[in-house]
């Protein structure tokens, strides 16, 4: 329904604020990290939104990014997660540490996460590397340039970057060509996949 609410911010609290465009204020629910790095009172405030809807209610969630928009929009696919839940996790972890996690099966870090247990992190993992397999097997991007293929081939960081990229719902195509413009030498992956977030952003 909206791409993204941008005007003053009105109200500033725990787990929403309320931004005023067009003589209407929205009052939108966000992450307590996310709330934080918004401006202060008053300022003008842009945050990207969903908007769910049912019968008895309708209620906006923002987020600062993208990524954390998409990162919302993955959790809620997960069996037995909730916006709420969603919300609470965003507040604890940044999408490129998420994604990492998912895709090194990184369980420890995952069940830290409030309301998500063994169980919980277990079904995250299998859920969403399955819909990553799905991708892979129905995508007709291009091929990649023979720089990348060598980038990947020669370098495990770069070919876990990229599928934690994937993850958080990029193409193959769109990743390699951020890839490209990084200088992977002494980075670590998540270093890797914030950059590349920092690329496909622009």
């Amino acid at each position: 329904m909206f791409a993204y609410i941008k005007g003053s911010l009105e109200v500033k609290t725990t787990g929403y604020v309320v931004i005023e465009t067009n003589g209407i204020g929205y009052k939108i629910y966000m992450s307590e990290t996310a709330i934080e790095r918004l401006g202060e009172i008053g300022s003008i405030t842009k945050v990207h939104t969903y908007v769910k809807v049912r019968e008895d209610d309708v209620s906006i969630f923002g987020f600062n990014t993208n990524e954390e928009l998409r990162m919302f929009e993955l959790l809620l696919s997960v069996s037995g997660i909730g916006a709420k839940s969603a919300i609470s996790i965003l507040s604890n972890i940044s999408p490129s540490s998420f994604a990492l996690a998912v895709i090194t099966n990184d369980i420890a870090t995952l069940k830290k996460l409030p309301g998500i247990g063994v169980k919980s992190a277990q079904r995250v993992i299998l859920e969403l590397k399955d819909k990553l397999k799905t991708e892979e097997i129905t995508k007709t991007d291009k091929a990649p340039t023979i720089e990348m293929k060598q980038k990947v081939q020669e370098d495990d960081r770069v070919s876990e970057a990229i599928s934690a990229l994937q993850v958080l719902g990029y193409s193959r195509k769109e990743i390699e060509t951020a890839m490209e413009k990084i200088d992977v030498t002494s980075l670590t992956v998540e270093d890797i996949i914030r950059k590349g977030l920092n690329n496909l952003a622009r």
